[in-house]
């Protein structure tokens, strides 16, 4: 059967080298006569598996020296949890609300504490990034927290806030690898790595060495300390093994490209194909300021509730599947990251030129 154009939110598409080369492997990986899915997170062989993905990704990232890198369980929502339990020393933290993730997030610091919003593009269903050059953050602020990117409502911070010397914590859930950061703005980045790196079950946690701390303001429970992962290098229990064997060959792939600075033109290319056939279509619209777009996900709209239910029926025909839009505001959404190749999104605005002819001669 031929693959279809799969412009889920997450989980994702992954590249389909990538699933060849795992395919490959799955019955015996390497010398060592078994699949890596049977094999002990003690062994050698897995050792040397999340040893080369961590070096990847650092240069990758081109992480600093005083950060480390985790794998861990549990998704984003998990650190919904961790970084309050571990960052917060005065239980207050300064947040900027811009859709579903950061509510989640609020909800689960608000058990443990004071959280200030400091800006919030509610007021306009979420469809543009706050002003965060001059954010009234408190002086005993523990840290400022956003959602860089927000899979729901199309989003994405351009720059970002100005935290006034407060450590700045990061959900990148949708957004890492798509293109090039700088590392050492962040004090903590997060990301469930079912959207962008690899499939489910793996969370990226990129920490500065300062922040894990022995003594917590909370008791808090041995999983939920991010100094137990960052002793035991990620393996303190079981971890998920074969997400984090696919995630590694992510990296190498990206890196055989010419890393985050081609993968940024190339998201670049895929993105304002998309986004310029929205903003001239007399049909089809976009939902999301022109300043705030998101590369990884773009909602879109007809304003016609069964001509969209046909839109996505059609396009689904067509191999062009998950195209039907977070429940919480309908419409339709194309996640296009960064293993969507520009082919997908070719094939997207070709139906949507043609579901567009064929709709107005029935008018």
């Amino acid at each position: 059967m031929k693959r279809v154009y799969n412009f889920s939110a997450g989980p994702a598409v992954l590249p389909e080298a990538v699933l060849s080369e795992a395919a490959n492997e799955m019955v015996c990986y390497k010398d060592s006569g078994m699949s890596v899915m049977e094999m002990s997170h003690r062994s050698s062989s897995f050792q040397a598996i999340i040893d080369e993905a961590t070096a990847d990704l650092k240069e990758l990232l081109n992480v600093p020296d005083n950060y480390k890198i985790l794998f861990l369980q549990g998704g984003a929502s998990m650190q919904f949890n961790m970084v309050p339990f571990n960052l917060m020393k005065n239980k207050k933290v300064d947040l900027i609300q811009t859709g579903q993730w950061t509510k989640k997030a609020t909800k689960e610091a608000a058990i443990l504490g004071d959280v200030k919003i400091l800006a919030s593009s509610e007021d306009k269903t979420f469809s543009y990034i706050p002003d965060c050059s001059d954010l009234p953050i408190r002086e005993d602020a523990d840290y400022v927290y956003i959602c860089e990117n927000n899979t729901i409502y199309g989003t994405k911070y351009h720059e970002l806030p100005n935290t006034k010397g407060k450590d700045l914590v990061a959900d990148l859930s949708s957004c890492i690898l798509s293109e090039p950061i700088d590392v050492s703005r962040y004090g903590v980045i997060f990301a469930g790595a079912q959207k962008n790196v690899g499939p489910a079950g793996v969370t990226i946690v990129i920490i500065r060495e300062d922040l894990v701390r022995e003594d917590l303001a909370f008791d808090v429970p041995t999983m939920l300390r991010y100094k137990t992962h960052v002793d035991a290098k990620s393996l303190f229990n079981t971890p998920p093994c074969y997400a984090i064997y696919i995630c590694g060959k992510v990296f190498k792939k990206l890196k055989a490209e010419g890393g985050l600075a081609k993968r940024k033109e190339i998201n670049e290319q895929k993105a304002n194909m998309l986004y310029d056939y929205l903003d001239n279509s007399e049909m089809f619209r976009s939902t999301v300021e022109p300043g705030s777009r998101s590369l990884m996900n773009i909602p879109f709209v007809i304003g016609d509730e069964a001509l969209e239910k046909k839109f996505i029926a059609e396009a689904t025909a067509r191999g062009l599947v998950n195209l039907k839009g977070h429940r919480t505001v309908g419409g339709m959404r194309a996640s296009i990251y960064n293993a969507m190749p520009v082919e997908g999104v070719a094939a997207l605005v070709d139906f949507m030129k043609e579901f567009e002819a064929k709709e107005k001669k029935n008018v």
